[in-house]
């Protein structure tokens, strides 16, 4: 009877040990991000001019647009903005559980959305400093990260761009796992 429950235990601490080995093997860590030279191979080439939703921080000639050196001091805006927003959601989640903070990070990011445009110039100043644009983000993400992420402005155009464009920030990095997926993994 003794040695039956040994058994037993061995076997349970066993299919325990499996099942960890498992599921930490199946784990599935996200490709290697691509250089930036690798994406510019499949980079989306922005529409020249502003007919396009989205626009480039960047000119056709590489520099920065006038918009991003005002939206650069925006970023106070967008951080009042979401002051507001988290406060809103705080009141929303008194009242409906679940829906406030989430109603609330949307009213946040579209007041501080609307005082970084503001602080940058307005919708029209936007698009009258940019000679590029793209139809979505994705598409600026990749462009941005391949052709200026080593420059030494970057993290300055991309916080601007991020304030003009929250939902940029969101899907940021995803755009860059899934271009730099078209590329095998290095071994």
């Amino acid at each position: 009877m003794c040695n039956i429950k040994i058994m037993i235990k061995k076997i349970k601490i066993s299919l325990c040990l499996s099942l960890v080995l498992v599921f930490t093997g199946c784990a599935i860590a996200p490709p290697p991000l691509a250089t930036p030279a690798q994406l510019v191979a499949v980079a989306v080439q922005p529409i020249e001019g502003n007919s396009g939703e989205f626009m480039s921080p960047y000119t056709s000639d590489g520099v920065l647009a006038e918009w991003v050196d005002k939206a650069v001091n925006a970023k106070m805006g967008a951080a009042i903005g979401g002051a507001v927003g988290a406060y809103a959601g705080a009141k929303l989640a008194e009242q409906i559980p679940f829906v406030g903070g989430w109603l609330g990070q949307k009213v946040g990011n579209t007041v501080g959305r609307e005082i970084a445009l503001e602080a940058s110039g307005g919708e029209e100043f936007i698009k009258e400093s940019s000679d590029l644009s793209f139809n979505n983000l994705n598409d600026l993400a990749v462009f941005m990260y391949a052709n200026y992420s080593s420059t030494e402005h970057y993290q300055d155009a991309l916080d601007a761009t991020w304030e003009i464009y929250p939902d940029l920030k969101l899907t940021y990095m995803q755009a860059l796992y899934t271009a730099s997926a078209q590329f095998p993994r290095n071994q």
